[in-house]
């Protein structure tokens, strides 16, 4: 974790609980009272609320019992068992739960020194890009002298409310909690990077290979310490929170907490006859209400594994939410699942180390074109491209990415009437190699991905892209609105993500003496063909060179062909407009590569923009002596520097 830790109001934790044992008094926290006010933000609560510390409520209160565990937590009155849910993974690794209740042991009551006791705790989330602490007191809400929200199913131990408190004043009330997502809880415990997939949609349940791909790719994110929360989502006309025949209950939040290659039967051992089973473990946070189809605690299914697998499953078979099924049935009776992936990025690491990049922005609106940074999705033409863009390199010949794109959290505003997600997605688009400006015109370019466009905090994409320069371009579904974002890279060679802020090169006292561009040319190179054979399998390993004025931009060699795709982009800024552009077709060899012909073009604004193939000549003049082989390629050119 960074060292640098924000703090939430800027409430400082050990001076705090320094002046509360000094004064000989217990903490209460002014930025988060024991009131209505922190409980609600419209509904009142149906009767009243009594604010009681833990050592009111029992005589022996503890941070944990016996450890802290996914069966610790119970849902309470709030519509928040997704929260529960995201508290139930977090509780199964104790590098991210350490994180999050960050010197467990200085602030666990201690009965032998109960004058360091001072009724303050803290806790810290991973909000917007950066670490932040937030200090609470331990009053907490309840009524006839139990806890109301979420609460241990310990009756001495406090983790979980007082974490759930902690979350609730960086939300701005207990309310705000209401009806949220595990994957965002999950996102603001462990900084991870969070993916939503709906199992209907992707028809999991019905197609065996995309079910067993899903399978193993949850198996990798579960061994490497992600977290997975699923849920049955209520279809019209059914209710939440209402059981299935199969005993789960809709509209719910359920943790998966394993999942495993189950092998059925004893192994011979000159025989490979064991079955294998694919099988997922869930949790229930009200901790009770179970699945009792196959596989369920008391079913028959059970008495084909043997005594020591069961062990090694951890199995029991009590009514305590916590339950196996197969992968298939997991498939066909939920219908939404949210992967949160703990992305590696140490270089200490057996597993696959990822290069992170990060960038804060923010869509903004002005009326000067230029200036406007709110510009709408990709079906707004006249606008697109008035959104932030962010250009990265894939250096590798191809290299898998993923992009996390989050809006800032805005429960903070529900009591504005402004609480919800705003729909929100990216597009990527192949450039030119050497962009180093806004693009204000899409034409050679090449979109290679889209996300979802959702009203979700987080929207993610996993892409496999070719070696070259991207533009990212983050949007909101409709233009004109305001609001700030963070953007996560993640490859496997540094990307060199950043934003692209200029139009155009910058006029400077060096330019005024060396010329400043006049003209600005877009080339695609797309595809030689015929060119000379070079070698006796009658092959050749081609790429391109395009000279503009003292800039040179070659391409990726085509390996053993004599008709080469190239798709290279370029674009050049031009200060001398009569000097030609010239593309040239090389050969290349281990001691000195070999001409194979080149084309010269004049590119001027009012040249075609059309594909077009052109004859390869000798080197020297426009007509020059043939070649062997053409090339085809589109030029745009324009005397405005912010047209393309």
């Amino acid at each position: 974790m960074s060292s640098s830790v924000q703090l939430f109001r800027d409430q400082k934790y050990h001076e705090l609980k320094g002046q509360c044992i000094q004064q000989r008094r217990l903490f209460e926290d002014p930025e988060f009272p024991a009131s209505d006010a922190s409980l609600f933000y419209q509904s009142a609560p149906p009767r009243k609320v009594e604010w009681k510390r833990p050592k009111d409520l029992c005589e022996d209160p503890h941070l944990f019992v016996n450890g802290i565990s996914s069966h610790d937590l119970h849902q309470g009155t709030l519509g928040n068992c997704w929260f529960v849910a995201a508290c139930s993974c977090l509780a199964l690794r104790k590098t991210l739960w350490q994180q999050v209740i960050p010197d467990f042991n200085e602030q666990e009551w201690d009965p032998k020194n109960p004058e360091k006791y001072a009724g303050i705790f803290r806790f810290r989330f991973w909000c917007f890009g950066e670490w932040t602490e937030v200090v609470i007191d331990d009053l907490l809400p309840t009524m006839d002298g139990k806890l109301i929200y979420c609460h241990s199913n310990v009756k001495n131990e406090f983790w979980s409310a007082l974490l759930e408190k902690a979350y609730a004043k960086l939300a701005g009330s207990y309310e705000a909690l209401d009806g949220g997502s595990a994957a965002d809880a999950i996102v603001d415990f462990t900084g991870a990077v969070a993916e939503s997939i709906d199992l209907v949609q992707g028809k999991y349940g019905e197609i065996i290979s995309e079910q067993m791909k899903l399978f193993e790719d949850l198996l990798k994110v579960h061994k490497r310490g992600g977290l997975i929360s699923c849920s049955v989502m209520a279809s019209s006309g059914s209710t939440n929170e209402v059981e299935t025949e199969m005993g789960l209950v809709i509209g719910h939040a359920y943790s998966v907490t394993a999942i495993r290659k189950l092998r059925l039967g004893e192994r011979l051992i000159f025989s490979l006859k064991a079955e294998k089973l694919f099988m997922i473990r869930l949790r229930n946070p009200w901790g009770k209400r179970e699945w009792n189809g196959a596989w369920s605690d008391n079913s028959e299914e059970w008495k084909r594994v043997s005594n020591s697998e069961r062990k090694s499953l951890g199995l029991t078979l009590e009514n305590d939410g916590e339950f196996w099924m197969t992968f298939e049935d997991w498939c066909k009776n939920f219908t939404d699942v949210d992967i949160c992936r703990i992305v590696n990025t140490s270089y200490f690491s057996i597993h696959k180390t990822w290069e992170k990049k990060m960038m804060h922005g923010a869509w903004a609106k002005n009326s000067e074109p230029l200036l406007n940074r709110s510009g709408g999705c990709f079906d707004n033409k006249e606008t697109f491209l008035q959104n932030p863009q962010y250009v990265f390199d894939v250096k590798k010949t191809e290299d898998k990415v993923l992009v996390s794109l989050q809006q800032e959290d805005r429960r903070k505003y529900k009591k504005e009437g402004k609480g919800d997600s705003i729909p929100i997605g990216f597009e990527i688009f192949k450039v030119e190699d050497n962009r180093s400006y806004r693009l204000h015109k899409l034409t050679v370019q090449e979109r290679v991905a889209t996300s979802l466009y959702i009203n979700t905090r987080t929207v993610f994409l996993k892409r496999i892209l070719k070696q070259g320069r991207y533009i990212l371009i983050p949007t909101t579904y409709h233009p004109g609105i305001i609001t700030k974002f963070i953007l996560r890279l993640f490859t496997d060679v540094p990307s060199k993500l950043r934003e692209l802020k200029a139009d155009k090169p910058k006029m400077t006292c060096w330019s005024l003496l060396c010329g400043y561009p006049r003209r600005v040319t877009q080339i695609k190179i797309h595809s030689a063909e015929g060119l000379q054979k070079q070698d006796r399998s009658g092959g050749a390993d081609p790429y391109v060179l395009i000279k503009c004025e003292n800039q040179n931009m070659r391409s990726p060699v085509q390996h053993d062909t004599t008709s080469a795709i190239f798709d290279t982009q370029v674009v050049f800024y031009r200060k001398n407009i009569d000097s030609p552009i010239i593309v040239q077709v090389w050969n290349s060899n281990i001691l000195c590569d070999q001409f194979l012909g080149q084309a010269v073009l004049a590119a001027s604004p009012s040249d075609p923009r059309e594909q077009q193939t052109l004859q390869l000549r000798g080197r020297g003049r426009r007509e020059a002596a043939e070649m062997p082989g053409h090339i085809t390629v589109k030029v745009f050119s324009s005397d405005d520097l912010v047209e393309l």
